[in-house]
């Protein structure tokens, strides 16, 4: 899909841009839905092959750096002798990886507020572990900063991409869109019905739809991010 290419594209420069300050790296920036562990996206210059391997094969389930990262709230050091908590095919796959010259990294997570895990991983020469680990810790701040940059630029494309305005008229039914208009400026579930000649029931259940159309928990951030991404109409 050009969309996803484009967005890709766009993240592996702003991760270049900013590596080269440091050196050369071979990096891997992934989100991933934490409740589900499916992946959301993924940027990376790791060898294809583990790519499409990995990736096929739902590795990121039984990573053992994914393991260590949905328990951090900081940036993490690993090794092929790294060990994840409860997943038995862990230490298996760091073998398979070091095939692929991936042996060691250092890891950066974050975690949105769409429940997302994102993590951004750097992989360490073992050459020059020691010189490159002490370099990263360093520098770690700052890369903890530009993780949060670099993320909140794939939310605001991944956001354009979804909910661009010829995708959005198809979006919400016009139904939906007078409900989400009248709950946007203060109205109850009972207020909308009246409005709108329907039973309070049948609101309900329109708003369920739209908020499982948006990918968001409830109604409340249903109507917030269709605030922020203008897709209410306003009523005639």
């Amino acid at each position: 899909m050009e969309s996803k290419a484009y967005i890709r594209a766009v993240i592996q420069r702003e991760i270049e841009n900013e590596l080269k300050k440091f050196g050369e790296f071979t990096w891997a920036y992934i989100v991933l839905q934490k409740k589900s562990m499916q992946l959301a996206f993924y940027a990376t210059n790791y060898p294809q092959e583990w790519v499409t391997h990995y990736f096929e094969n739902n590795l990121q389930c039984t990573d053992p750096v994914v393991s260590i990262g949905l328990k951090s709230l900081t940036p993490f050091a690993w090794n092929k002798q790294t060990k994840g908590s409860s997943y038995p095919h862990g230490d298996d796959l760091l073998a398979r990886a070091a095939e692929y010259d991936i042996n060691a990294g250092y890891t950066f997570v974050l975690y949105d507020y769409f429940n997302n895990l994102a993590m951004l991983t750097l992989l360490v020469n073992r050459d020059v572990v020691k010189d490159i680990q002490y370099l990263l810790h360093f520098h770690k701040d700052r890369l903890n900063l530009f993780l949060a940059r670099l993320h909140e630029k794939y939310l605001s494309l991944d956001f354009s991409e979804k909910y661009s305005k010829p995708a959005s008229s198809t979006l919400l039914t016009p139904r939906e869109n007078a409900i989400l208009y009248w709950a946007s400026v203060g109205k109850t579930y009972e207020e909308v019905g009246i409005i709108l000649g329907i039973k309070t029931t049948t609101v309900k259940f329109h708003m369920a739809n739209i908020v499982k159309k948006l990918g968001v928990a409830n109604a409340r951030q249903a109507v917030c991010l269709s605030v922020e991404l203008r897709l209410i109409k306003p009523e005639n």
